[in-house]
């Protein structure tokens, strides 16, 4: 299973703080992220993450085209809502998500829930397919 990590400027030292919360549970996965965000959470975790071009020199449309092809199963993408206009990268990237049914948090209390659902074992069907509802 891959968890991708993005976060904006304003949101990196959040993630740096989240990712050490659960080193734990995050050390059970591949993971992968925009560049600097990638460099400074595997700096303060030690975790192995998959680094991909930063945001603003194409890292976020890397991580989506591995969406559009099934290779991403959790977004941790902490965004700034303070930003005035976002990046139609942005709003693509949420876009695949919702499009190929990846699991997405934007902020640190959907993130958590994720983590929890992960650490439970909620997520599994991502594995197998999407379930028959």
């Amino acid at each position: 299973m891959t968890i991708a990590l993005i976060a904006h400027d304003a949101k990196k030292e959040l993630m740096v703080q989240f990712c050490i919360a659960y080193c734990g549970i995050l050390s059970r996965y591949h993971l992968c992220a925009t560049g600097t965000t990638g460099k400074v959470v595997g700096e303060a975790t030690g975790l192995p993450i998959q680094k991909y071009f930063s945001g603003s020199q194409g890292g976020g449309e890397q991580i989506g085209a591995k969406i559009a092809c099934n290779e991403v199963d959790v977004l941790l993408f902490f965004r700034d809502p303070n930003l005035r206009n976002p990046d139609q990268n942005d709003v693509t990237l949420l876009r695949l998500c919702d499009v190929h049914n990846v699991p997405m948090a934007t902020n640190i209390a959907t993130a958590e829930a994720l983590i929890m659902a992960l650490e439970r074992g909620d997520l599994d069907w991502r594995e197998i397919g999407t379930p028959a509802f």
